[in-house]
């Protein structure tokens, strides 16, 4: 028990020390004829009657809600029961045990569950009234009857925002102790949304109270789309006014609750919002940013450029954090279950941030040819664009040695390549020389992905190289030798030169191939899927 009683020399027959706040004295004996639990406490007692003192350390409500309750017996058990006094009611009432066991008829539990009949008459202040309360009395009311229908019938008006009657605070019944920050936020509403209208309404729940509200929300079919924007609106507005164990608090239990909902349901966008703001307050930890992360990473086909271009973490050189990109890349990868269609949107995004990260001097060679390499082959149609960030990189980052351009180069599909990069890549100085990769595929010869690409690489750079030395007019567009052939003879003997050249190419591809075991024609990216690779040697 959370009180205890001690003898008095003198003074009325008992007096009620409520939390420390306000001493009450009262006759026992209506108090006993209601209250269970003060009939076990006289109940002990022996010997003559004495004067007594009683003290509670945490009744609900502290002297308010005690008040009540003494009214209640006072007055024979009658007592007006209102939106606004119902929930101290129902907590005081049952922590002195005044429901259907005390014998008493009638008893305040009894008729606080059934004045709950009528809660779908209650405005939406009126609920928000009782709601608050609830929140002010935990843990006590947490699990109490009185808060599952605040919270069903507050719940259900979400979805009738014209049976609600949002838009206005009016009720002479309210608690002035109340009224005053509920009609505050109605001032703000001249521009809501019919479906967001409740949103700085509810601004006032602690995170435990949030955390029930959300979780009845999903229960209660309440549209998804709508919970996660509330949960974002929630996030940006608390997080300002709290300290930082509420602060990571609150980031948490959004995080949590977003993974409740429709994934379909989730605005890219404002997953990207929240994102910025956790990194920019630097106390969420690993896990939780991990699990938004992977969250944001399963609707990478929604985003846009502008949502990838994330500046990078202070004390980082380079100018947009790659290294969450790549983290979503890879997210998306592993979801494994992605359309073909949405694949290759995020190829086309992709390719758009590559563009925009290759002239950032400070960029790695290493996590750029990561970029390029994250997605599989299916998710580009054509490699025109990826070939143009590598270009621009190359350009950029003329310090890089042949190996590290060679890097760059396999991860390239020559085959997806325009004629018109082609031809541009024949006459391209910046990517490594076949002699280079020639001593690439030496040294690689345990890749075999590596080698298809690079020997494709070098059969076709040699057919427009042979094509550019031959040309008959150095204005005209270098074109493939094959397609030149008819309009001279000299031509035909050099289209002779460059087949032998290729037949040696076809002949060192099948060597290579025979000293590795298991060559397939399947390519391992970093998310570990495969993707198919060009027939090169046929």
């Amino acid at each position: 028990m959370n009180f205890w009683f001690e003898q008095m020399e003198f003074g009325c027959e008992l007096e009620v020390d409520v939390n420390g706040d306000e001493i009450f004295v009262v006759d026992k004996k209506f108090l006993a004829c209601y209250s269970g639990r003060f009939r076990k406490l006289f109940g002990k007692l022996t010997g003559s009657a004495r004067q007594l003192k009683v003290v509670f350390q945490c009744f609900p409500g502290g002297a308010r809600g005690f008040e009540l309750v003494a009214r209640f017996c006072y007055n024979n058990g009658a007592i007006e029961i209102t939106p606004s006094n119902i929930v101290l009611l129902s907590c005081a009432a049952c922590y002195m045990e005044m429901d259907s066991n005390s014998s008493a008829t009638p008893n305040l539990v009894d008729q606080t569950e059934k004045s709950l009949e009528g809660i779908n008459y209650w405005t939406w202040s009126e609920l928000l009234v009782a709601l608050k309360q609830c929140q002010d009395l935990s843990p006590a009311s947490n699990s109490s009857f009185v808060l599952e229908k605040v919270l069903e019938s507050l719940i259900g008006r979400l979805s009738l925002p014209t049976v609600a009657s949002p838009f206005r605070c009016s009720s002479e019944n309210f608690s002035s102790q109340f009224s005053s920050d509920i009609s505050s936020t109605c001032s703000t509403r001249n521009n809501c949304s019919p479906t967001t209208w409740w949103f700085e309404d509810l601004l006032f729940l602690n995170v435990i109270l949030f955390d029930k509200v959300i979780r009845m929300m999903v229960s209660q079919k309440v549209d998804h789309a709508i919970i996660s924007k509330f949960l974002i609106f929630y996030l940006r507005s608390r997080l300002p006014s709290t300290g930082l164990a509420e602060q990571r608090q609150i980031m948490e239990k959004v995080i949590s609750l977003l993974l409740l909902l429709d994934r379909s349901c989730l605005s890219c966008k404002g997953l990207f919002d929240v994102l910025r703001v956790v990194s920019s307050l630097k106390i969420l930890s690993k896990c939780y940013k991990l699990k938004l992360e992977l969250l944001i990473g399963s609707q990478l086909d929604q985003a846009t450029l502008d949502h990838l271009l994330v500046p990078s973490p202070p004390r980082k050189k380079y100018m947009y954090d790659v290294n969450l990109v790549l983290r979503l890349a890879e997210a998306y990868i592993r979801r494994g279950w992605m359309t073909p269609s949405r694949l290759k949107k995020v190829g086309r995004l992709m390719d758009s941030y590559l563009m925009e990260v290759a002239p950032d001097f400070l960029l790695k060679p290493s996590t750029f040819a990561a970029l390029v390499s994250v997605l599989p082959d299916s998710a580009r149609e054509s490699s025109d664009r990826l070939y143009q960030a590598m270009d621009l990189y190359l350009e950029v980052h003329t310090q890089l040695c042949e190996e590290e351009k060679m890097r760059l180069c396999y991860a390239l599909n020559h085959e997806k390549l325009s004629a018109e990069s082609l031809q541009h890549l024949g006459q391209n100085s910046k990517f490594p020389s076949i002699t280079s990769l020639q001593v690439f595929i030496t040294q690689e010869s345990k890749h075999s992905s590596s080698i298809s690409n690079c020997l494709y690489y070098i059969k076709r750079v040699d057919e427009f190289r042979i094509c550019r030395e031959h040309k008959e007019d150095p204005h005209e567009p270098v074109r493939p030798l094959a397609r030149k052939h008819e309009h001279s003879r000299e031509t035909g003997v050099h289209l002779q030169q460059m087949q032998c050249r290729v037949a040696e190419l076809e002949n060192a591809c099948t060597v290579l191939q025979s000293q590795v075991p298991n060559v397939t024609e399947q390519r391992f990216c970093n998310s570990g899927k495969f993707r198919s690779l060009p027939k090169l040697c046929s």
